[in-house]
């Protein structure tokens, strides 16, 4: 048995190494951070799950190191999920650091307490019940402070229902020891304010630098309350000078989560909606980070490929890497590090890895772009799983029988045309010889388009009469693009490809997805009731995190013993495709492929609302049409008879 010594695994972690010339991105908001560095600012970097937006994080933290005049700090919002006060915990999280960067300096100490004296009164207020949370003023007033101490009830319809007694004679208590120590001068909200920004500037000057740089991240990973209240502690800092803050985060994730929190408020604001004028007002300038081109997915696949073959060090990679960087300072002329500009780079000599590397990026990146939408994460991911799949192989002993360009190919197909993977499994493992011929007529197909003779049509129709899968490939744009890339499969054994990519579920939704989408799966695979209350959490989910819960929903739904009547997750899944139109087409071919004779009356009756589009929604009728005089299942039948007579005028 061959030991491969070389790693199959890309690190998913912010990159140290850039492959895809973020540093531009990076060097961009230094600069801007430099010269603002007497005022405050506060920077959006934008982009999709997975576009990028740490590593832009983690090269801007790189290019202040050695600054003594600078402190960089890193906030993850996402690791303070769930605290109870997330608002205080920013605040003192930046405290902390600042004294832990100037560990013995005394004035720093002296500072940074008056500062977490005034962070008291956000926990007061957050024990009030929130009371004096608002998107307005972000502080609470020690009027309202004063009122608790009284005893005044009247500032909610119920306060029992929002605090007990004991709660609020702990708060009361508090709240009174703040008020002994409050500067009787310093009684409104604004002066509050004030006293919190000039206090914190004194502690800027106690560290004796120029300026302080806190990077957030991950902020779209938190609910809508973490992600509001993180926000609202910075927008206290919007006026404190030589502080900048660069805030990583989807915009649409922050948007989502402002109309969430502030669901009373008015849906637009003049010409924009209120939440795309909460996130402009508290972001000053905002960087995206477009999603990858043809050329650019060509050149981070190759760079991606030769890194794990050759490590980071290699001469030939380092030689590779500089011609990337060189061809993506103009994206819209590059070629996308094709072997012509390979072979420049390394003086014409190309070793195997690099060849192959080469191979694989021309063969998978077109689809690969448009299934990903240029995804730098997801990308990666799919290579992974390649070489994690082959490395199985190898172990299991039959490495020498996977072509990575052939498991590159099946696997595209398994990722972006589920229901074409599942139909070329079946076949090679229903052949003796694991090959399926009726995949000529596909990947002839593009010719025969082209010459547009009978005979050509004669010879699919033919094909299709042992086949009928090739009716509906015929059909499909995307199979015959997938078909007509190298290499042809018709005549290659693809027994030893459907065994080692038969761990979807694995991958598609273990591995790729955190515990959070795990979770959900479990969600929606509950009852009803449980599906919905997971609606706001399918809102935020990205395009492929959508399609991962998908696939988890359905292998749980026909990995199940009876179809009789609904298995769980048939709420969730219908849940999932009303929210995510794209998913809408695939629920339909899910539906065309379920065992009539096995399946109950469920089938017909569980997709109320799922199916939106016109035309989705004809397709489904006439569906339940077909059920309704072939279906083999009584239950099935009956059930889909009355739905389409319910459906007919009059």
């Amino acid at each position: 048995m061959t030991v491969r010594s070389d790693p199959f695994f890309l690190s998913d972690q912010e990159t140290a190494v850039d492959l895809l010339y973020y540093e531009a991105v990076a060097r961009t908001v230094v600069r801007l951070i430099r010269q603002s560095a007497t005022v405050p600012v506060t920077i959006g970097v934008h982009g999709d799950w997975g576009a990028g937006k740490s590593s832009v994080l983690k090269m801007t933290s790189a290019a202040f190191e050695g600054d003594k005049r600078v402190v960089t700090l890193w906030f993850n919002g996402w690791v303070f999920e769930g605290f109870e006060d997330a608002k205080a915990v920013v605040i003192e999280t930046l405290v902390s650091e600042l004294r832990r960067a100037r560990p013995t300096s005394t004035k720093v100490a002296e500072a940074a307490k008056k500062v977490l004296k005034r962070v008291d009164w956000f926990k007061v207020a957050h024990k009030a019940g929130g009371l004096a949370f608002t998107a307005a003023t972000g502080i609470p007033s020690p009027d309202l402070l004063k009122a608790l101490y009284d005893g005044l009830s009247g500032l909610v319809a119920n306060p029992a229902e929002l605090i007990t007694a004991e709660n609020l004679k702990a708060v009361t208590e508090q709240a009174g020891g703040l008020l002994k120590a409050a500067d009787s001068a310093s009684e409104t909200v604004p002066d509050q304010m004030h006293a919190f920004r000039k206090e914190f500037d004194e502690l800027l000057d106690a560290a004796d630098i120029d300026q302080l740089v806190v990077l957030i991240d991950d902020l779209d990973r938190c609910l809508p309350e973490t992600a509001i209240a993180t926000l609202e502690a910075i927008r206290l800092f919007l006026f404190v000078p030589r502080t900048a803050f660069v805030i990583a985060a989807d915009e649409a994730m922050i948007e989502y989560s402002v109309r969430r929190h502030f669901p009373e408020l008015p849906a637009t604001t003049g010409p924009m909606s209120y939440a795309r004028n909460y996130l402009e007002k508290l972001i000053q300038v905002p960087f995206r980070i477009p999603a990858l081109g043809l050329a650019e997915t060509r050149a981070y696949v190759t760079l991606l490929l030769t890194q794990r073959a050759l490590g980071e060090g290699a001469p030939q990679f380092q030689a590779l890497l500089a011609a990337a960087r060189e061809d993506l300072r103009r994206p819209w002329a590059s070629r996308g590090l094709d072997r012509k500009a390979v072979q420049a780079a390394l003086a014409g000599a190309i070793p195997p890895p690099v060849d192959e590397a080469l191979r694989i990026s021309a063969q998978i990146t077109r689809l690969l772009t448009d299934g990903t939408r240029g995804n730098p994460r997801q990308i990666k991911r799919f290579l992974n799983s390649m070489a994690l799949r082959r490395a199985i192989a190898e172990e299991r002993g039959f490495g020498d029988e996977i072509e990575l360009p052939v498991l590159a190919k099946i696997m595209l197909a398994e990722r972006f045309a589920p229901d074409l993977y599942e139909q070329l499994s079946r076949l090679a493992a229903a052949a003796s010889n694991g090959k399926v011929p009726a995949l000529a007529a596909l990947e002839t197909a593009p010719k025969e388009a082209e010459i547009a003779e009978p005979a050509g049509r004669s010879r699919a129709k033919s094909t299709s009469r042992s086949a009928p899968e090739i009716d509906d490939w015929l059909k499909s744009d995307w199979a015959k693009g997938w078909a007509a890339i190298d290499p042809p499969l018709a005549d290659v054994d693809l027994r030893p490809y459907v065994f080692v990519t038969r761990d979807k579920r694995s991958f598609f939704a273990g591995v790729i997805a955190a515990d959070h989408l795990e979770a959900l799966v479990d969600r929606l695979s509950g009852s009803a009731m449980a599906a919905r209350s997971a609606e706001p959490e399918v809102g935020r989910l990205t395009e492929p995190e959508a399609e991962q819960v998908f696939d988890a929903l359905q292998a749980r739904i026909l990995s199940s013993d009876k179809l009789v009547t609904a298995p769980a997750g048939v709420a969730g899944l219908a849940l999932l495709a009303r929210l995510r139109a794209p998913l809408q087409r695939r629920l339909l071919s899910f539906l065309q492929d379920l065992p009539t004779e096995k399946v109950g009356g469920w089938a017909a009756t569980s997709w109320g609302g799922a199916f939106v589009e016109p035309g989705l929604v004809a397709e489904f009728a006439a569906l339940q049409q077909v059920w309704a005089t072939t279906a083999g299942s009584a239950g099935l039948k009956a059930a889909a008879a009355a739905a389409a007579k319910l459906k007919r005028p009059g």
